[in-house]
């Protein structure tokens, strides 16, 4: 005998705006975070409560203009109805299966990104549901490479600056200290070289490394860009040994930098890459794509796995987010904005370098009063980030025009005294 769930009385009207948590202001929502949320991230800076394009408004109704894009994630902006009406229907339809099944959605989106990166035949894709994910299952595929010998190989070789991500095999691939010191031993056999150093890289790569793990631009470390020809020399030396070359591309990847892949105009073709952030538009998803028959069998079934990896709302969330860049040029427009905002950021005064491709910037001040820029910015209606203390980051929505980029523009200079004044 079928059985079924009796509706609630209350009115579908009524649930929703229950769940949707209703009103408050800024302070009492961020009194009732403190009191249930762990602290590892602080204080929020703000409650946000609802976004359009790039603009977001918060729990007070202050707009401001997202210049971050939740970490280079929200690809699209926020509320991109093309995504939101797919995802919607995917969930009208089928929302989750587990890795006993598969879905349409899960095999088109694996097709897709083996087509835009054109892998060869062969090649394989795992999908995850976040970056630290994909590089935890990237790390595992290193560990199961011998570079043919049949030896087990433990090394792994990993840069100065590297973040991958804050799980324990993605942790001991990050290098800064003070992520990493309170967790130790982390997984053993990472060895971090100076960043962007052909030569200490020609030092350390030989028949023991398993895998070299490389960021095409350092996104934690401030955006920093790996010099011309560096991603050559360590396909060139990773292959002459048997060792994997993975990139990184979970920030640099999916439309960031003008391109699906910051790594293309290097003309090589790596062993793995790890995808997340701007996949999903906004959705958590993750990917590893293994490049060749070879580098895609080294993990065997029952060597990997996951629960929520892939599942057909977030496959469907990720193929709308790359229907929606191919279709609306998005990627020539994240490649123009972000030459503006560089060219117009390199002429401000304060500013001393500017770095990054497409909408990945990083620029640095004349003072360490990064932090305070980016409270100086929310006063003024600009969501910025600072990983350094004279280092401001920008990962805005790719949909970003030329007239918001310069909204910016002009407001930084008082941005920027404000925030030295604040010292």
């Amino acid at each position: 005998m079928n059985e079924t769930v009796d509706a609630s009385p209350v009115s579908d009207r009524d649930a929703k705006a229950s769940v949707m948590t209703g009103s408050g202001s800024g302070s009492e929502w961020l009194a009732r975070y403190s009191s249930s949320l762990m602290g590892v991230f602080g204080t929020p800076q703000r409650v946000l409560v609802r976004g359009a394009g790039c603009l977001v408004w918060d729990a007070d109704g202050k707009e401001y203009l997202d210049l971050l894009g939740g970490i280079a994630v929200n690809a699209l902006g926020h509320a991109n109805p093309f995504v939101t009406s797919v995802i919607s229907s995917q969930l009208a339809t089928l929302g989750h299966v587990s890795n006993f099944f598969t879905s349409p959605t899960q095999i088109a989106l694996a097709e897709k990104l083996l087509a835009l990166t054109d892998a060869p035949a062969g090649s394989k894709v795992f999908f995850t549901n976040s970056g630290t994910e994909a590089n935890e299952a990237a790390f595992k595929l290193a560990r199961r490479n011998t570079g043919g010998s049949g030896a087990k190989r433990t090394k792994i070789i990993a840069l100065e600056g590297a973040f991958h991500g804050r799980t324990m095999g993605a942790l001991a691939l990050t290098a800064k200290e003070a992520y990493r010191e309170p967790f130790e031993p982390l997984p053993a056999g990472v060895v971090h070289i100076p960043f962007g150093d052909v030569e200490a890289l020609k030092d350390a790569v030989d028949e023991t490394v398993a895998a070299v793990f490389l960021e095409p631009i350092q996104g934690e470390a401030g955006v920093r860009p790996l010099p011309s020809g560096y991603l050559r020399a360590a396909r060139e030396l990773t292959a002459r040994v048997g060792a994997l070359l993975i990139l990184d591309e979970v920030q640099t990847g999916i439309g960031r930098t003008g391109k699906w892949l910051a790594s293309e105009d290097a003309g090589i073709m790596p062993d793995a890459v790890t995808l997340a952030k701007g996949l999903g538009g906004g959705f958590p998803i993750g990917a590893l794509i293994t490049y060749g028959p070879e580098t895609s069998s080294l993990l065997a079934a029952g060597q990997h796995g996951t629960t929520f990896g892939g599942n057909p709302v977030a496959t469907a969330a990720a193929l709308a987010t790359l229907h929606a860049i191919e279709s609306q040029h998005v990627l020539a427009n994240a490649a123009a904005v972000g030459g503006h905002l560089r060219a117009g950021l390199s002429r401000l005064p304060g500013v001393t370098e500017v770095r990054g491709e497409g909408l990945l910037i990083g620029f640095d001040l004349d003072a360490d009063v990064a932090p305070a820029v980016v409270q100086a910015g929310l006063d003024a209606g600009f969501i910025v980030n600072s990983p350094g203390p004279r280092t401001i980051r920008l990962a805005p929505p790719l949909v970003l025009t030329t007239a918001q980029a310069d909204t910016f523009l002009a407001a930084f200079p008082a941005i920027l005294q404000a925030a030295k004044d604040a010292q």
